[in-house]
């Protein structure tokens, strides 16, 4: 019973953060790389680099990390905790984990590159990290619905 409990806490904690990441991404999606690309591209080459500072902070950390263990460990949960709701979590966590990948292979190194070369690489890292921004907004939103729906069966 005690397992039970731990699996619906970490389950919980990856459906909001699998929620809370994809609306950041979603935000950037709609919104700000949109207003970024009209903009003159030092100005938004700059803007972009700030941005890429500010967000290393304790609660994004937090928030990124933490939501990536707990879609792993619910995504192995059912090797430890079967019952009902097994399969949501084990998709939910295996595709939150593909947000977690998608940002620490194209949008992390993109990011350094921008901060290393800046406007020189703003027109080629638009054409890259808003395609891959894109994937972990639908990756962290459709994990954000099979979790939710795994907790209803869990």
């Amino acid at each position: 019973m005690t397992g039970l409990w731990i699996t619906r806490g970490v389950l919980w904690v990856a459906t909001i953060g699998s929620g809370l990441l994809g609306g950041i991404y979603l935000a950037f999606s709609v919104a700000v790389m949109p207003a970024l690309a009209a903009r003159p591209a030092g100005e938004s080459a700059a803007a972009m680099q700030e941005i890429n500072r500010v967000i290393v902070n304790p609660v994004f950390g937090l928030l990124f990390a933490g939501t990536a263990l707990a879609c792993l460990l619910t995504a192995g949960s059912p090797l430890v905790v079967g019952g009902d709701g097994s399969g949501w979590r084990v998709a939910g966590g295996a595709v939150g984990l593909l947000g977690f990948v998608s940002t620490a292979a194209v949008n992390i190194p993109l990011n350094n590159r921008l901060d290393a070369q800046g406007v020189q690489v703003w027109t080629q890292f638009l054409a890259q990290w808003v395609p891959a921004n894109h994937v972990r907004a639908v990756t962290s939103l459709v994990a954000a619905v099979a979790l939710t729906l795994a907790l209803r069966t869990t």
